[in-house]
């Protein structure tokens, strides 16, 4: 049997998959139904979502059940956890097939950080919704998935034995777009997550003005303690406004910086980059336009989750900037 082809195609479904839990999961915070189940891993101390809760049950205390909320979040869980064991399989593999010995460290890492978000996912839930664990669980996810999407790109090099001397001099600006892009991705899962959203209900002005009043101090406190319910959101309207008003921002630098890298790309000589070059252009347009709509059609569901999926199909294009960028010798 071909270890490295299985393990292709394992983290072929594992990718696909991981991109599926981290849409469900921007669907499942923005139709706030996050704290759908109260306990973890279970729901209302079951695996399925029951039908009606005890009276003596402790959870109902905490939140009574909305089952069309509660199932969102457990089809999250249910998703999350399939990851989680393909995952498992691809380590177990690494360590057990000769032909994979150069890619235990790797797996094992992978695992180490699927246990993590794990923890991260429970945190979610017990903490209530704190944001510096929302966006954890955010950026969490898009790691394990860009990780994925590199297993992908290297096993279908070594299937394909495909050789190339790559492009070190478009490299250093490939890193530097998806730094900032992972800077505004950050940016975008804190507003998110502190439901400042619609702080700014108008574009390109932000209630009326260029600048609005700003309390940057109050909206980037990363961690204010425990036993505070996070849903809907706790901070006043001023903070609220910093928070949105700096992912705009880095919205203009983002794609700025990126827009260059495209640019530079297509500029390359090399067809497989030239042709990155386009698909990462497409994909950041997109993303302003949905970003603008967002604004514009006040946070249609809809619209805010293919934000969410778009920007990893952004950070996943770069990734295969990156893959291209280095050389791969025989």
């Amino acid at each position: 049997m071909n270890h490295n082809k299985l393990l292709l195609n394992l983290a072929r479904v594992a990718c696909v998959l991981a991109l599926i839990v981290i849409v469900i999961g921007a669907y499942t915070r923005l139709s706030d139904a996050g704290l759908g189940c109260p306990d973890w891993p279970g729901c209302y101390g079951k695996l399925i979502v029951p039908s009606q809760v005890e009276a003596g049950n402790e959870n109902l205390s905490v939140r009574p059940l909305e089952q069309a909320k509660a199932w969102k979040e457990m089809v999250h869980r249910y998703a999350a956890s399939s990851l989680g064991l393909l995952i498992l399989i691809m380590a177990f593999l690494s360590w057990t097939k000769t032909s994979l010995s150069n890619m235990r460290m790797f797996a094992t890492g992978l695992l180490l950080l699927v246990i993590f978000q794990g923890m991260l996912g429970m945190w979610t839930v017990t903490l209530l919704l704190k944001p510096v664990i929302v966006l954890s669980h955010l950026l969490g996810g898009l790691s394990i998935l860009s990780l994925l999407y590199w297993t992908v790109l290297r096993q279908q090099s070594i299937q394909l034995a495909t050789y190339s001397t790559g492009n070190i001099k478009l490299l250093p600006l490939v890193v530097i777009g998806m730094i900032v892009l992972a800077i505004q991705i950050s940016l975008g899962g804190w507003t998110s997550s502190n439901y400042a959203a619609l702080a700014c209900p108008d574009f390109p002005t932000c209630q009326g003005v260029w600048w609005p009043n700003m309390d940057f101090n109050e909206g980037f406190i990363l961690w204010r303690g425990l036993g505070i319910d996070y849903e809907g959101g706790v901070l006043h309207g001023s903070a609220r406004t910093a928070i949105h008003m700096a992912h705009r921002i880095g919205a203009v630098i983002t794609f700025i910086t990126i827009l260059t890298v495209a640019v530079q790309a297509l500029r390359s000589g090399m067809n497989n980059l030239k042709l990155t070059g386009l698909i990462v252009l497409i994909i950041l347009i997109a993303q302003v336009s949905l970003g603008i709509a967002n604004i514009k059609f006040y946070l249609p569901l809809s619209v805010a989750v293919a934000h969410n999926g778009v920007a990893a199909l952004l950070l996943l294009s770069l990734v295969t900037m990156l893959h291209q960028c280095l050389p791969v010798k025989k």
